[in-house]
């Protein structure tokens, strides 16, 4: 990377080019630009003339047409020609669907009609192109087509193809034909013709057109010494130029750059012929009459000779006459020739010399790291130089200890000399120093934001440049004042030194304790962090549920700190401990005690956590969470309540462990049927973990003895029929011998009385089978099972007829049904014979008895294709939807059960937006239109009786609609919170429930859905209504309030329990506060306390009452901690801060985390100004005065550190581009709205404007003679394909 000072862009471009000021044509001052007049920058159109004489046109000789931009083509098919020639149903046929296609795809209007003589007229109209490829569509799908050859030689072909094949498509398009071009590696000269006879004939003149064209032109290629191409070119290729001109032959002369020495001319033969005897007279007489010199030239020197573009060169050749021979780049000579006429060569000499020594080049050896306090702040010292020394250009390269000069000889030595100035008073001044220090400690030495570093930088005044990471460098520069730098040497070499001797270590911390040591905000690691403040304790990200947290710092400090967290790890593994009790529903609230005394006391002497479930909910367990210990205490507590409350008997009961998985069953079916029949009692099994057999039962003291008999008597039998025996079957044998609907298990098992368990797909074992039972039943199904394995280990082959018209239902759909077959008997393999053969023999192939049970169940299946019979069903299309279910469940379901098929009509979009009206009665009648439409009918394909069944199965499956009536005030509380209690409500019961809107004052709640399902979605409304309205009455609220200063006030009747209310005052501008960023701080206050607290709606008058309802003691608590945290808020101010609106994006940091990490360090509110405010750079800080005070400082820092880290990199990002060809200095370049100096541009002025003149009256933009009217636009005309319109 270069750091570059620019010089202004005329001077450097004149040295870049090596030209004088005197040889500079048409050049204007320097210090000011030359402004043109009105009239030399619009000059005037010429005046009329006389009545005879004839005006050249203003715009040229001669002002061409503009073309139309939709144009119309019409064009006949003869009827021998037509592709479609039946005129039975004109316009709707196939050239209908070939015509709108065309249409589609071009975007043209096609108009079709038929004539007397049965030919097609074809209108096509549209913009150019679209038009051309619809006609050549047209007449490829409309026509019929012919093919024929034109020969034409084979270089010719390339013409006919045109560059990148764009000659080939317009001949294409032109003719509405297929040309095809042999390729070039095809010895064939034919180019084959496809399309109609006249687009054959057109295609075919063309090419022998452009064939003919070619044979007229000539190409010679002229071998000239490339020495003397100069002089056939011409300055400027101004003789070639000439020469084409008048010759009219195109003539090519390769670069210089090309080491090649052919000249080609090409066009007609007699140009041609001219051209070249013209350029050989030119080489004649100059190979004449030309001589050369060879003079020797720095080889840095050279580009100067050469100029911009070769300009230099060229200049010489026009002044002289002499050609200036210049060896390559890569070529280490420094011999330059000049080839002319010998009385030329000494002023082209005299020329050369001059433009080689016009720029000098000079390097200042300067130290790298000083090339920045050179430049100076903001470009200042070297400013200077350039201000002095305009011409002279002045580089810097990053990493290189030397700067780069060039300009006149004179100012380079000039600015030589102040550089070196410079560096020498720099050397006694400034000193630096490098440091090798880890990469590993570089953060370390930068500090948190930074601290460490702009610490070092301020204390000492100096630089300390510490690399990037992607630098991979470990070398730390400082450079300042000598004592300075020597100074922060030796501290950093301190700090490295304390950092190595610091100690790692790794904390292995399950990942779900990292959030409870860290604390809410960071508050208890912060205490941690603060009692060891020398140990940097990192933890993981949490996207990485890594278990490791890293320890850094002292030896001794790390271990105490790591000994400090094991300590508390411990504390929070005893402390999480969990149990779960079950106690009845009703007693709960007795368990919470009047306010939540109960539970509160017993929280506060366990020590632990107590979670009862919600009252919506239906569960009955209470978690309890802490030391075990404690737990144990609490959950003894909370019994012994119970106890108190009702005749509950705990009893235990000894039942071997083994048995107990199979007493509690599959997902707790069995224990849970068991406690339902005896009357709800809790049952609990020890854990698997565990090995006691002990079994307690909980509940009434006669339902106790009851689940009791009840589990006894089931081990009982367990015991007897735990006997297990294990046997090995493929896996493919398992369907088969399980049966079809498990028949074949079934029959064993009703047989032995054993119970027969297959794997699972997800077991390892998958050729494991199971049998469970008494030992002689065990022992005989496993006889039977061994007996059909061993038969299925016996492959035959076998065959069988089957009517050919019924091969299709077996082999369609992939073979579904032949995989079925293969599934359920053993992979027997069923080999149709192929689509077309004609013979009615089918193969089977695998063990014996699967070979016959699939023989008989293909003419099972033949039996019911033969008399299969159709039912339709009519069921409104408006419930076809509800039927099928999900993903159409419902509608498997039953073709499965029943085995038939079953066919929905297409939907009728017609009547789609019909709304929905369920039958309110409760059935379905099919007969309720009299004329059932096309789209209500379902057709069921199967046997009669089976179809029947099925057609009873579907109209089950229609909906239906009632009304339950429920009192409109319960309904809110029937919708729970969000909507859950409703939801819930129909995800149990499979309905959709419709409750009426609250200003409706309507009890009816509308329940759809499937007969049974609507029934009990009635019957659990119903009940819950009841329990509502049994709460309700037991509910008698207190409502009281009071003004500022918030205080709560009550009265608490003798039936009051959660609905006693207070209300707290307080200004609304507070309410924002104690709801907290997304509700989190109400919400913790209603956590906490156990209660609802609502905030004034908008409209409300008193906008200042919170209202607090829940148990009267919980109620006092949650006002209490509002009235708190609104004496802390009145305590907070506010004070405004004025921050560079370039600085806030940086404060904010990615998604606002560094302003929220801001705001949560010094416990403040931090505002932003939103996007085109006022005032865009007042930053409003809130809080208590001295954390407000803190941030604003801090703040401000940021600031400064910001702006000066902008500075930096503009000053240096100034100094670090290229020079710009036409900027000026500084790089700006004259494209943008200032110029170099940071003047803004004046644009384009001219002299002399009318518009400037005393006289000068502005025009009317109201007047129709000062601006002339268009006359109004017309719409087209609206065309059709088959004509016009008619009505």
């Amino acid at each position: 990377m270069s750091s570059v000072a620019v010089l202004t862009a005329e001077s450097f471009a004149e040295h870049r080019s090596g030209l004088k000021d005197q040889e500079i044509i048409g050049c204007v001052p320097e210090d000011e630009a030359y402004i043109p007049t009105y009239l030399e920058a619009f000059p005037p159109l010429p005046e009329k003339g006389a009545p005879g004489e004839k005006a050249a046109p203003a715009w040229g000789s001669k002002i061409r047409p503009i073309k139309a931009s939709v144009i119309t083509q019409v064009f006949h098919v003869p009827l021998e020609e037509r592709r479609y020639k039946d005129n039975s149903q004109f316009g709707e046929g196939e050239e209908a669907k070939v015509c709108l296609d065309i249409m589609q795809r071009t975007e043209a209007h096609i108009e079709l009609s038929l004539a007397k003589d049965q030919g097609l007229s074809v209108m096509v109209t549209g913009k150019v192109d679209s038009v051309m490829k619809a006609r050549k569509e047209i007449v490829a799908r409309l026509q019929t087509q012919a093919s024929t050859a034109v020969v034409i030689p084979k270089e010719h072909h390339r013409f006919v193809i045109g560059k990148n094949g764009e000659k080939l498509q317009e001949l294409e398009l032109k003719t509405a034909t297929k040309v095809v071009v042999p390729r070039p590696d095809d010895p064939s000269a034919d180019i084959r013709i496809a399309g109609t006879k006249e687009g054959i004939e057109k295609a075919r003149h063309e090419i022998l057109l452009i064939s003919a064209e070619q044979d007229k032109r000539a190409v010679e290629r002229l071998p000239l010494e490339k020495a003397f191409h100069p002089f056939i070119s011409g300055p400027h290729n101004r003789l070639l130029q000439e020469l084409s001109q008048e010759t009219g032959a195109r003539i090519s002369v390769p670069p210089t750059s090309l080491p090649k020495d052919e000249i080609v001319i090409a066009g007609e033969k007699e140009a041609v012929a001219l051209a070249l005897g013209r350029i050989r007279a030119v080489y004649d007489d100059k190979k004449r009459k030309t001589t050369t010199i060879s003079v020797e030239v720095k080889k840095s020197q050279h580009k100067y000779i050469v100029g911009p573009k070769g300009n230099t060169l060229q200049e010489i050749l026009e002044a002289t006459g002499v050609s200036v021979e210049l060896p390559p780049l890569d070529s280490g000579s420094e011999t330059i020739i000049l080839r002319g006429e010998p009385d030329e060569l000494g002023p082209a000499l005299t020329q050369v010399y001059s433009k080689a020594r016009s720029v000098m080049v000079m390097d200042v050896t300067a130290p790298a790291w000083l090339h920045r306090f050179i430049i100076g702040k903001k470009g200042q010292n070297i400013g200077r130089i350039t201000q002095q020394l305009p011409r002279v250009h002045i580089e810097f390269t990053d990493g290189e200890e030397r700067i780069n000069l060039e300009g006149p000889t004179e100012e380079v030595q000039q600015a030589q000399a102040q550089i070196q100035e410079i560096i020498k008073d720099l050397l006694v001044r400034m000193d630096h120093t490098e440091v090798i220090v880890d990469q590993r400690f570089h953060r370390h030495l930068i500090g948190k934001n930074g601290t460490n570093i702009n610490r070092i930088k301020e204390q000492y005044k100096v630089s300390v440049r510490i690399p990037q990471d992607s630098e991979r460098s470990s070398l730390v520069r400082i450079e300042g004042d000598p004592k300075g730098v020597q100074l922060a040497r030796r501290e950093l070499i301190e700090m490295v030194q304390r950092m190595e001797n610091e100690r790692t270590k790794d904390l292995v911390v399950e990942h779900k304790f990292h959030r409870t040591i860290i604390g809410q905000k960071g508050e208890k690691i912060k205490e941690v962090r603060d009692k060891f403040p020398e140990v940097i304790i990192n933890f993981p990200d949490p996207a990485q549920k890594s278990n490791v947290v890293q320890l850094r710092g002292p030896n001794s400090e790390v271990e105490k700190c790591a000994k400090f967290l094991q300590k508390m790890i411990a504390d929070l593994i005893e402390s999480s401990f969990s149990l779960s009790v079950p106690i009845f529903k009703q007693f709960h609230k007795n368990i919470i005690g009047k306010g939540g005394a109960n539970i509160k006391k017993i929280r506060e002497e366990t020590n632990t956590k107590i979670d009862l479930p919600t009252e919506n909910s239906n569960s009955e367990m209470i978690a309890i969470t802490g030391k075990k210990g404690n737990c144990e205490a609490a959950r003894d507590r909370i019994l012994a309540i119970q106890r108190e409350l009702a005749n509950i008997k705990e009893t235990e009961v000894a039942i071997p462990a083994k048995l107990h998985n199979s007493l509690i069953g599959s997902k707790g079916c069995l224990v849970r049927a068991v406690m339902e029949e005896c009357g709800g009692v809790h049952i609990h099994f020890p854990s698997e973990a565990s090995t006691s057999d002990k079994v307690t039962i909980r509940g009434p003291a006669g339902e106790v003895e009851k689940a009791k008999k009840q589990l006894l008597q089931l081990a009982e039998e367990k015991q007897v029929n735990n006997f297990t025996a294990e046997l090995q079957a493929k896996p493919e044998y398992h369907k088969f011998l399980i049966g079809r609907g498990g028949a074949n298990v079934r029959r064993v098992r009703d047989r032995t009385g054993a119970r027969i368990i297959f794997p699972s797909p997800d077991d390892p074992e998958q050729e494991l089978i199971t049998i469970v039972g008494k030992e002689e039943a065990v022992r005989q199904a496993q006889k039977e099972l061994e007996c059909l394995i061993k038969n299925l280990d016996d492959v035959v082959e076998d065959s069988m007829d089957v009517d050919v018209r019924h091969h299709r239902h077996f082999v369609c759909r992939r073979g579904q049904v032949l995989r079925k077959l293969a599934e359920e008997y053993g992979s027997v393999a069923v080999s149709f014979p192929r689509t077309g053969a004609n013979s009615q023999r089918v193969s089977l192939k695998g063990a014996k008895d699967c070979v016959e049970a699939a023989k008989k169940r293909i003419r099972e299946i033949i039996k019911d294709l033969e008399s299969q019979v159709s039912v339709e069903v009519t069921i409104p299309q408006r419930y076809h939807r509800a039927i099928m279910g999900p993903k159409g469940s419902r509608i498997q379901h039953i073709t499965r059960e029943h085995e038939v098929q079953i066919k929905f009509p297409e939907r009728d979009d017609a009547n789609a937006g019909q709304k929905a009206s369920p039958q309110e009665s409760g059935h379905v009648c099919p007969d309720a239109e009299l004329v059932p439409r096309k789209c209500d009918v379902v057709a069921i394909l199967g046997r009669a009786e089976k179809c029947e069944v099925a057609k009873a199965a579907l109209l089950a499956l229609v909906p239906i609609t009632e009304d339950v009536e429920v009192s409109n005030e319960l309904h809110r509380y029937i919708i729970g919170q969000k909507g859950s209690g409703i939801r819930k409500m129909m995800e149990e019961y499979e309905v959709n429930m419709w409750v009426p809107q609250p200003e409706l004052r309507q009890d009816a709640i509308r329940v759809t859905g499937l007969l049974a399902n609507v029934q009990r979605a009635k019957r659990g409304l119903l009940s819950r209504a009841k329990e509502l309205q049994a709460e309700q009455e037991d509910r008698v609220g207190a409502h009281i309030s009071t003004k500022a200063p918030p205080r709560c006030s009550h009265v608490l009747s003798s039936q009051a329990l959660r609905s006693f209310k207070a209300t707290v005052s307080v200004e609304p501008k507070f309410h924002p506060k104690i709801i907290g960023r997304k509700g989190a701080v109400v919400s913790q206050i209603r956590k906490d306390h156990d209660v609802n607290i609502q905030f004034p709606d908008k409209g409300d008058e008193q906008q200042d009452l919170i209202v607090v309802s829940g148990y009267e003691g919980n109620v006092e608590e949650a006002c209490e901690a509002i009235r708190q945290l609104v004496a802390e808020l009145q305590e907070m101010v506010s004070q405004d801060v004025p921050l560079d609106p370039r600085t806030h994006a940086r404060i904010i940091g990615a998604r606002g985390k560094a302003v929220r990490k801001l705001m949560e360090e010094f416990k403040v509110d931090i505002r932003f100004p939103p996007p085109g405010s006022d005032e865009p750079d007042k930053v409003t800080v809130t809080g208590l005065p001295e954390t407000v005070d803190n941030a604003v400082e801090h703040l401000l820092n940021l600031e400064d550190e910001y702006l000066l880290s902008m500075t930096e990199t503009a000053r240096l990002a100034a100094y670090m581009k290229p020079p710009s060809r036409c900027g000026g200095g500084g790089g700006g370049g004259t494209g943008g709205p200032e110029d170099g100096t940071g003047t803004p541009a004046k644009g384009f002025v001219v002299r002399d404007a009318p518009w400037n003149a005393a006289e000068y009256k502005a025009l009317d933009m109201s007047s129709a003679d000062d601006f002339l009217t268009f006359g109004k636009a017309v719409a087209p005309k609206q065309r059709y394909a088959w004509g016009p319109k008619k009505f």
